[in-house]
């Protein structure tokens, strides 16, 4: 039987959230980035073309409508279909929900038309419609979020389990990336500084080093969010041996860093989740993605930059 490869198939999409940010914030050049913790929770998309119009389950998905209806318009064996969209990561919650069903979106009617999306046309998508965070990128990346492009591969996390709590509420991105942070240019080096500091660490594995900047950065992030509870859970965890605290800047997570290979990981585990429970709502435990060879989303390889610097910071 010959198969007729200009018929679209039933097209597959898979992205990754991130739970929160390892470090977010703006560049002494005024550049507003985040650093991405890739885990496996995720969504996935399912695009089966009709002649009829874009139809989205669940109908609440409308940036991910949005998204399909553009691919399809431009598209040349596309007429209409049903867009059916998987997710294991809550809404609102800084857990890259919105880019990731979006992400997976593109590439599921992609794979409806027989290719891959490349990231340039992915991210031209996107930047029409909401700031966007890197998941589309394997490892963990420095991610102009407002600008929708790449900012630096930063390389693949240590095996972390990330227990987090909720404090309740959601945030809305487009909203949140209205209002500019009040950061003095003191601030912006030190971020500067700070991703510099993260590239490094996660070139060598140093998880002490990534905590170490994922809590100064949650610190930091009370410019923008304050979180009351935050300096008890930072003390709290570095009493149990966690690597450091980790929150959503535009979420109402924040996580506790474990080392997967702790030996006492488990007894970690438990005593994050209680401390996680005096001040969340709710309580979870992700794991971090870590790209394999045969798990890496297929993205456009040829986006490179460098971590920028500022003239005052050491070479």
């Amino acid at each position: 039987m010959t198969i007729d490869l200009s018929v679209p198939g039933i097209g597959v999409g898979r992205a990754v959230g991130s739970c929160g940010e390892l470090l977010q914030g703006v560049t002494a050049k005024d550049r507003h980035f985040l650093v991405t913790l890739p885990i496996r929770r995720g969504t996935v998309a399912v695009f089966e073309p009709s002649e009829d119009d874009i139809v989205v389950v669940p109908a609440t998905k409308s940036k991910a409508r949005r998204l399909a209806t553009a691919m399809v318009a431009r598209s040349t064996v596309l007429r209409g279909g049903r867009l059916t969209l998987h997710s294991e990561l809550p809404e609102g919650k800084g857990l890259a929900s919105s880019t990731a069903d979006l992400v997976a979106t593109a590439r599921a009617v992609a794979d409806a038309e027989g290719r891959t999306v490349p990231v340039g046309e992915l991210e031209a998508d996107l930047r029409a419609i909401e700031p966007s965070d890197g998941v589309m990128y394997p490892g963990s990346v420095a991610y102009l979020h407002r600008e929708v492009r790449l900012l630096a591969r930063l390389g693949t996390l240590p095996a972390l389990t990330i227990v987090t709590g909720d404090e309740g509420g959601s945030v809305d991105t487009v909203e949140f990336n209205r209002t500019a942070p009040r950061f003095s240019p003191a601030d912006k080096r030190e971020f500067d500084t700070l991703l510099r500091r993260l590239g490094t660490a996660i070139t060598h594995g140093d998880l002490a080093t990534i905590g170490a900047v994922s809590t100064r950065s949650a610190v930091l992030s009370a410019a923008s969010r304050e979180r009351p509870h935050l300096d008890a859970t930072i003390r709290a965890a570095r009493a149990i041996g966690a690597a450091g605290v980790v929150v959503a800047h535009s979420g109402t997570t924040t996580g506790i860093l474990l080392a997967e290979d702790d030996p006492g990981l488990r007894e970690q585990v438990v005593a994050a989740q209680q401390l996680c429970a005096g001040f969340a709502c709710s309580v979870a435990v992700h794991h971090s993605w870590r790209p394999g060879p045969h798990r890496v989303p297929a993205v456009d390889h040829t986006h490179s930059l460098s971590i920028p610097r500022t003239e005052s910071s050491p070479r």
